[in-house]
């Protein structure tokens, strides 16, 4: 768009050759997603578009939302009240989302991080109804969201897997995106008999999954015998009913991770990624990019297996692939693909231009990659023309900058940093041309009982790690 010029979000969708036009949103998410989802696609709108005004944000706020003054209420252009307590009663409700997004004649849905974002009765419901699901379709979503399913197609794509339960076990993505029940029974574990045996054969330090699990739930390591018998039942305990896997742990390695979009057409770009390796009681709390453990080369190599293992089953919008990287050995482990955004993506955004739940929306509406002006940038191209892209092979213009980033979050240092709640009384943030953040709550807010521990996501950046390392820790 020209400087100083306006069009309506119908036109840029004709001009970008999309298919349909997206512009009432239900948010059916709170707290940081929901803001910085609202934040984003409006700075969009206004930037490409010339008015913020394009888009209605819906938003689903609970009585415990409202009562905390959550920012994201504030921002919405309207809110829905919905019951309170826990989230099922709420924000991961799929009949409740679908019934609210019908009843506002909303015409899309985005779902963000947590609650109901990978539930794949969500994109069935919504399309039943004639309502766009900003996230990918349920049947890849149930493959890939499954962390057994995935490695079994992640080896079957020839990514390279840690040594896990499932080694050997191989499937092809069948029609409606599942994979054959056979290989995936075969990969699960049914008892601590056989989790015993898979950690003789690939030997200690193991860690016990639930492939249903997130969030630092049903996760366990073991040393020895006695450890993974008492992980085990930790682990069933935790996430009664979802199928366990077991994994050689990885000492010493790294977290690292890809961020992809895909489209509707079969093309998949990576915007870099991340690295991810500080955490506590498997929870990230800091966050940087581009990733300098590994060399460029061998990261892009990351990114392509990535790219077309999403490829090869026809993934759709968001999705982050998650390595262990050994640096001795310069070997990257195929660990698992969330189907949907992460909280992180901020740092994707600091160092590639790309405004990713803005590029959610347009892959929404249609709209092909190589179309999209942010991704045109990134890539050194000009943003007006249409010229192809081989996102596997044609190299993007590497970033100049780091971006560091911290989560801030309301726990209690005196009782093993668990998550707490209560009102905050201050927020102070010393912010500087290197440095930003964005809040869920203000000083006026509470953190209720039954919302997530972050409030907070401080980023800064520089030429060099260095710098914004220092840059971050100013603030």
């Amino acid at each position: 768009m020209a400087s100083g010029s306006r069009c309506s979000l119908k036109e840029y969708v004709e001009q970008h050759g999309g298919k349909r036009v997206l512009k009432r949103i239900l948010i059916a998410n709170n707290g940081m997603a929901a803001t910085k989802a609202i934040m984003s696609m409006r700075q969009w709108a206004f930037l490409e578009l010339g008015s913020a005004s394009e888009l209605e944000f819906v938003a689903m706020a609970s009585k415990d939302d409202l009562e905390a003054n959550a920012e994201f209420i504030r921002l919405a252009d309207a809110f829905v009240e919905v019951p309170g307590g826990k989230n099922t009663f709420n924000y991961a409700n799929v009949n409740l989302i679908v019934q609210t997004a019908i009843q506002q004649r909303v015409d899309c849905v985005w779902p963000g991080w947590g609650h109901a974002s990978e539930n794949p009765k969500l994109p069935i419901a919504l399309a039943e109804a004639g309502i766009a699901f900003l996230g990918p379709t349920a049947p890849v979503m149930h493959a890939l969201g499954d962390k057994i399913a995935s490695t079994i197609l992640a080896q079957s794509s020839k990514v390279p897997c840690i040594p896990w339960n499932g080694d050997g076990i191989f499937a092809e993505i069948q029609s409606d995106g599942s994979i054959p029940m056979e290989p995936f029974k075969k990969a699960c574990l049914q008892n601590y008999e056989e989790a015993l045996e898979c950690a003789k054969r690939i030997g200690y330090p193991v860690v016990l999954k639930a492939s249903e699990g997130g969030g630092g739930k049903g996760i366990r390591k073991a040393n020895n015998d006695q450890e993974l018998k008492s992980g085990w039942e930790q682990v069933a305990a935790e996430v009664v009913g979802s199928p366990v896997f077991l994994m050689q742990l990885c000492t010493g390695a790294r977290h690292l991770e890809v961020q992809l979009m895909g489209d509707e057409y079969g093309q998949v770009v990576s915007l870099i990624g991340r690295d991810c390796s500080t955490q506590r009681r498997f929870q990230k709390i800091f966050e940087e990019g581009p990733p300098t453990i590994a060399s460029k080369d061998d990261f892009r190599k990351a990114e392509q297996d990535a790219q077309r293992l999403a490829m090869s089953v026809g993934y759709r919008g968001a999705g982050t692939v998650e390595y262990l990287y050994k640096p001795e050995s310069k070997g990257f482990y195929f660990l698992e693909l969330n189907p949907r955004l992460q909280v992180e993506h901020p740092v994707t955004e600091g160092i590639t231009g790309v405004n990713v739940p803005a590029l959610q929306l347009q892959v929404g509406m249609g709209i092909r990659l190589e179309r999209v002006p942010d991704i045109r940038r990134f890539y050194g191209l000009d943003p007006t023309t249409d010229s192809k892209i081989d996102f596997i092979e044609d190299k993007y213009v590497y970033p100049n900058k780091h971006v560091m980033a911290a989560r801030i979050t309301a726990e209690n240092p005196d009782d093993a940093f668990r998550p707490t709640s209560g009102r905050i009384e201050r927020v102070r943030f010393q912010s500087s041309p290197a440095c930003w953040g964005y809040f869920s709550v203000g000083a006026s807010g509470n953190i209720h009982e039954f919302a997530d521990s972050q409030f907070g996501h401080i980023f800064a950046s520089g030429p060099t790690r260095e710098h914004a390392r220092k840059a971050l820790q100013l603030a």
